[in-house]
């Protein structure tokens, strides 16, 4: 900006004509110029076109800069109270709280003491049913032995009988040969009436 100002200065000069008495101004303008802003690497006009720069956006937005500050800090002072009123809430409420927590000691006492008596009642219970349950399950078991002993002293007369008789049967086997069989066989068609 300042760059752009001093150059349009210097091309109205130069437009104007460096001579005569205005000459000499010139060139001690130029020579300033020169000197002072122009060095090389430090460049003092860059400074000065931010200061300008900087100067003139604070002119333009310290209006509604301030504004916007003066809201927020209202915002922020409307926080903080609501916050203070939340915090007193919150307190009230852990007041309420810790009251109910030792209301409740009490109460888990009684709970305690309430579930070890039914623990105990529970537990007579518990074994009168399972004396009980030992008792009719011993008297099942005795009946179920005896009827299956009696279901297995049948079944072993049983398999005796059927071993006597197939025992008898191959003795009687051994015992008849080919003649003995021929004999036997015209002996039973002798009695049932011969060969027609």
């Amino acid at each position: 900006m300042f760059l752009s100002l001093t150059s349009s200065l210097l091309l109205l000069a130069g437009s104007t004509g460096g001579a005569g008495a205005g000459g000499g101004a010139w060139e001690s303008f130029k020579h300033f110029y020169n000197d002072w802003f122009n060095i090389g690497g430090f460049e003092a006009w860059k400074f000065v076109n931010l200061a300008i720069f900087v100067a003139f956006m604070v002119y333009v937005l310290k209006k509604p800069l301030s504004e916007a500050f003066k809201a927020k800090r209202e915002q922020i002072r409307a926080e903080l109270i609501k916050a203070e009123a939340e915090k007193q809430a919150a307190l009230a409420k852990l007041t309420s709280v810790e009251a109910k927590l030792a209301q409740l000691e009490s109460e888990k006492e009684q709970i305690l003491k309430n579930a070890s008596e039914e623990a105990a009642f529970e537990k007579n219970r518990l074994a009168e049913q399972t004396q009980a349950d030992i008792e009719r399950l011993s008297q099942q078991s005795n009946s179920e032995l005896s009827r299956l002993s009696k279901q297995s002293l049948a079944a072993l007369k049983r398999f005796s009988a059927q071993e006597s008789i197939r025992l008898a049967e191959e003795k009687l086997r051994a015992q008849i040969d080919g003649t003995v069989d021929a004999r036997l066989v015209k002996a039973s068609i002798s009695e049932i009436g011969g060969l027609n």
